[in-house]
């Protein structure tokens, strides 16, 4: 059995946690076909769109404890030692739209997960948690992550107590963009990922990388860039495709190219 599985459809990835039995902990074997299946979402030139998700009651029990490997890379084992830049979840530069499908318990290395997403779509009995600080070890990425999501008093509530908040607290605190009834959750990320393949993929992109890196610039360097990827989007063919389609008043045909 796959702990991750990887479905296309429509040109939205759909990559899911498949640990169910475990409380879809992250163990060294999970976090491997994790991290794998994100880089088959960046490479795959059909895949415009990609949806986080999980099978199961819960979507992410956090690490392993039980697991050798010591895959959250906080609490001992192998990864303790080492960084985790260019996983899914730290330093890995995707510029495709990505959505979070949040139902349960989001814990942990799940949370730090969810925080790469650009939408977190969650059903009302979610709960989010970064536990570490409970358990004597700090919060890492997460802690990297979280300021740049919500104010600096909610990300340090979670970071600095290790406790739950409702699903209500996370839409409250701006964790959440959308929060819906469990049974319309993955119709509703669904919904919202073909919405979003009815934008031009590449200047998506485009847009995207500008809005990622000119966080670090000044205004100058912000602009200068923005009109350079600007250039760089002009030159394809979805740019010829999307005046033509404005001229012939009908929906653009996008290829991505």
């Amino acid at each position: 059995m796959s702990l991750v599985t990887y479905e296309l459809a429509d040109h939205v990835a759909t990559i899911t946690l498949n640990r169910p039995e475990a409380r879809n902990a992250i163990n060294g074997a999970l976090r491997q076909d994790l991290n794998a299946a994100w880089d088959r979402f960046r490479d795959d030139e059909e895949a415009w769109v990609g949806v986080l998700t999980a099978n199961g009651d819960v979507f992410c029990a956090g690490g392993d404890l039980k697991d050798g490997e010591g895959s959250v890379g906080t609490f001992g084992g192998t990864f303790w030692e080492k960084p985790t830049i260019n996983s899914f979840e730290s330093g890995m530069e995707l510029f495709k739209p990505t959505i979070a499908a949040v139902h349960g318990p989001c814990v942990g290395y799940g949370l730090t997960g969810v925080l790469f997403c650009d939408f977190v779509i969650a059903s009302t009995d979610a709960t989010f948690a970064f536990p570490e600080v409970s358990l004597g070890v700090p919060t890492v990425v997460g802690a990297i992550r979280l300021p740049e999501r919500v104010r600096w008093a909610d990300a340090m509530e979670l970071l600095l107590t290790g406790k739950p908040i409702t699903a209500e607290r996370a839409k409250e605190i701006g964790l959440v963009w959308r929060l819906v009834e469990p049974d319309r959750l993955q119709a509703q990320a669904q919904s919202w990922a073909r919405t979003l393949t009815e934008a031009a993929p590449l200047a998506q992109r485009a847009t995207k990388e500008v809005a990622w890196r000119t966080a670090n610039m000044g205004w100058i360097e912000s602009v200068r860039f923005g009109e350079t990827m600007r250039k760089v989007a002009a030159a394809t063919e979805d740019v010829a495709e999307g005046i033509q389609a404005w001229r012939d008043k009908r929906a653009p045909r996008w290829r991505g190219r």
